[in-house]
């Protein structure tokens, strides 16, 4: 499943028409990385350029230039059939404008030739400041070689503006199509979970579990994850960004599992709290419950103009209350949470965006104030609660429970719209999962 083409195109037109007219945008694609000798990780193209070309070849460039004739210029890797044989077909230049839409195209080669006669002149140059360093530089050296010819008439560009406030806005809304592929994500990653639910057993090893995970998304078409999955059981779910995921699975063990895959470089980003038996302990049950019941009120209140922080102190709100109503806090919920020792407990924020980045990008603050959430925005509701297992200040039968239970939503006219309703939550649906299986 892919975006059609026509998107990528009608994306770059609405840039092109928010950009002034004497500027250019300059949007760097990703290089290879090695992982060890020669062999290199798996190929993932810089978020931003696949956003604005569906293009998807390392080290390329994209040039978007208002005021011209031929505002979109793609720089590629040539056309080389003996390379091909071994790394895979390029499009070239020409299948830069024939495929992809580019007015023009060249190969990388003539980059430094050709960049600063493009730049040449403009009030304004918009690249991504201070975030890649090997751009940075090249841009330093186009700059430079104009200095050196402005009593030949060259003209440096008047300003350099970082491309990520533009870009970003037009990134956080996320269009019919986008949505499509989004919940297609969400769905192979529920199913993954569900199977994950099903096929747990104690004595398993983690990493078998993240084993069943990556299995099904990739024979549904979803060749990766959208970030490295956790699998923790018992008291690696108090470690929030636990990756080790070879432990063994012990009877008594909670599995707290944060998988989601990535879909045409779309991401989902699912959690799920389960007991490896099937059934929950009763101190389990109360914890996860309390997660669960902020997880809901949390979703409940996403609607058209809810400021964004509004929901974490919802789900600060749930928790601290639930943690006093249970005794692992003592005093007036207002004082605990003004004081923050909530934190203790929970010590992450309610979500973030999601998109093309699993953490997506888009300001969650608007001219100082919190964002007021629109249509075609996507959030994480994941609210958590973390007993450390050395915590001595509470009765040794809560230590060690770690819980977060984590869905995608978009903001819709109406309210909230989950993505991810397709995975049990209730703690009866698990139980009732686990047991038939």
């Amino acid at each position: 499943m892919k975006i059609d083409l026509s998107i990528y195109k009608e994306r770059r037109a609405k840039l092109l028409s928010e950009l002034p007219d004497n500027s250019v945008m300059i949007i760097a694609a990703a290089s290879l990385v090695s992982r060890n000798a020669d062999a290199e990780f798996p190929f993932r193209q810089s978020s931003d350029f696949y956003y604005l070309t569906g293009f998807n070849e390392p080290d390329g460039l994209l040039l978007l230039k208002p005021s011209s004739d031929q505002p979109v210029v793609l720089f590629c890797q040539p056309r080389d059939p003996e390379m091909e044989i071994w790394t895979g077909y390029r499009a070239g230049p020409e299948g830069c404008i024939e495929t992809f839409g580019a007015d023009a195209a060249y190969n990388l080669s003539e980059i430094d030739q050709q960049l600063p006669s493009l730049i040449d002149g403009v009030d304004q140059l918009f690249y991504p400041l201070a975030r890649d360093a090997a751009l940075d530089s090249r841009v330093k050296g186009w700059i430079q070689d104009l200095a050196k010819r402005v009593r030949a008439g060259a003209e440096v560009p008047k300003a350099l503006s970082d491309s990520d406030p533009i870009l970003h806005e037009m990134r956080l809304f996320k269009s019919d199509a986008e949505i499509a592929i989004m919940q297609r994500a969400a769905d192979i990653s529920a199913e993954a979970h569900v199977k994950a639910m099903q096929q747990c057993r104690v004595g398993m090893n983690e990493y078998q579990l993240e084993a069943i995970i990556q299995s099904h998304c990739m024979a549904e078409g979803a060749r990766f994850q959208a970030y490295t999955p956790i699998v923790a059981a018992g008291k690696n779910a108090c470690i929030l960004h636990y990756i080790d995921n070879d432990q063994t699975i012990n009877e008594g063990d909670l599995i707290l599992i944060d998988a989601g895959c990535e879909l045409d470089n779309y991401a989902s980003d699912i959690t799920r709290t389960f007991p490896a038996n099937g059934q929950f302990s009763e101190e389990q049950r109360a914890i996860y419950q309390l997660v669960l019941d902020a997880n809901k009120a949390c979703i409940d209140a996403v609607k058209p103009g809810c400021n964004w922080d509004s929901l974490h102190q919802l789900s600060v709100e749930i928790l601290t209350k639930g943690l006093v109503e249970l005794g692992l806090l003592s005093g007036e919920v207002d004082q605990l949470i003004e004081s923050g020792a909530y934190r203790r407990f929970y010590m992450h924020r309610i979500g973030h965006w999601l998109g093309m980045d699993v953490h997506d990008v888009g300001s969650y603050r608007v001219e100082g104030e919190w964002r007021e959430l629109s249509p075609g925005i996507v959030t994480t509701i994941e609210p958590g609660l973390y007993i450390a297992p050395d915590d001595h200040s509470v009765e040794e039968r809560w230590r060690g429970i770690g819980v977060r239970i984590e869905d995608d939503v978009m903001v819709t006219d109406e309210g909230a719209r989950v993505l991810t309703s397709a995975v049990p939550k209730e703690i009866d649906e698990i139980e009732a999962l686990m047991r038939r299986a």
